[in-house]
Formats: structure tokens, sequence, C-alpha cells
């Protein structure tokens, strides 16, 4: 019986979820007029922000699920935390793209570990390639791969949306996900006890946003 009633309160709470009606101005905003040829769910976040970290988990689901439905999922690394120097903070966008680049994301968990957890400080170049040698990747390919023009492209791309929205407005704290260059989720209108909750809130109004028009 009590396990009928747990497959029971997990049916009902599941239904809720995605019975929830997403409302402007308390669910999501819209920030532009047009929104991106594709679908996409971007995370604006800071290795250096505490809150980021517990966000993690919500951004591996929603990697998971958004590519599933065709959906692609983007993480875009800021520079304006004052942890760090904005050249130190530059270094950990790079060192993003060409974690992805060399396709060893576990280097971006051990970025998050190396500050969160190991209360290690970042100094230079070679504290990250250190992190990329400990994960299989020789110190040819980081070199290759970190100094490239498309790490570099990549990681301007990051910093000049990062500009444009936050002079706008749009961008004042992080983690912010913005969903087709047009929807900015605001988190704070939803409504859970633990971050589980939330999380499959936030993942069912990020993926609902991206097929809105």
């Amino acid at each position: 019986m009590k396990k009928i009633i747990t497959l029971l309160a997990t049916f009902v709470f599941a239904f809720s979820i995605q019975a929830v009606e997403l409302k402007e101005g308390v669910h999501f905003e819209v920030i532009a007029k047009e929104k991106t040829e594709t679908p996409e769910i971007k995370e604006f976040f800071s290795y250096y922000c505490p809150h980021c970290l517990s966000f993690e988990p919500l951004a591996a689901k929603l990697k998971k699920s958004s590519k599933a439905q065709g959906i692609e999922f983007k993480k875009s690394h800021v520079d304006f935390l004052r942890a760090a120097g904005p050249d130190i903070q530059e270094l950990l966008t790079r060192a993003l793209v060409a974690s992805d680049k060399l396709n060893v994301p576990q280097v971006s968990t051990a970025i998050f570990n190396y500050i969160h957890k190991q209360r290690a400080v970042f100094t230079s170049e070679k504290d990250v390639k250190n992190l990329f040698l400990v994960h299989g990747v020789s110190a040819e390919q980081f070199d290759k791969a970190f100094n490239s023009f498309a790490v570099k492209a990549a990681s301007k791309k990051m910093k000049k949306d990062q500009v444009e929205l936050s002079q706008a407005r749009v961008l004042t704290s992080v983690p912010t996900f913005i969903v087709n260059g047009k929807y900015k989720i605001l988190s704070k209108g939803f409504k859970a006890s633990t971050y589980d909750d939330l999380f499959s809130q936030l993942e069912n109004a990020a993926l609902e946003l991206a097929k809105k028009d």
C-alpha cells in the first residue's frame, strides 16, 4: 500500500509540473523580438559562482533532455564576478570551450571542484593546463586547442553576448537561462521545496519555451 501511495504521489507531482501554464512576467520574460534560427537553451554561468555549481545537475538534465528533442543546450561563461580578475576568468572561458572541443567535459567539473572544494586559486594558464593533463589530454593537444583560432573566437563570442545582455539589463546575475535568444527564464517565479523539484520545473519550462513561437 505504501508503495502504491508513493507511486501515486510521484505521478501527481509529475503531472502538476507539466500542467503548469507558463506566464509571461512570472515564469519568463521576452527579451527580444526575434528568436534564434534553431531552438537552443543557453545557460550563462561562472565557475566562481557557488549557486552555478548547485545548478550543475540541472545543466546535466537539460543537456540530455534537450538533445533528445532536437534542441541544442549551450553553456556560456561570464567574467564579471569579483572572485578573480577578468584575465583569469577569460582563461576559464577558453577552458570551457577547449574542453568541449577536446570532448573532455569532466574538465569543467574539475574546474568547479578546484575552486569550491579544493579551495585552490587559478593564477595562470599553467594551472588550467594541469587540469587537462590530469584528465588525459596531452600537452600538445591542449596547446593546440587552447590557443586555436576557433577557441579564441568562441570565447570572444561569449564575451560579446555577455556585454550586450548586461548592457540591456538582461544578464544581471548567474546562473541565467535564455531560450531561443528570446525568452529569459525567471527562476523566482517557480515554487519548490527542494532543488530536485525546482530543477524539474525549470527543465520543463525551458523545453516548453524552446518550442514556443
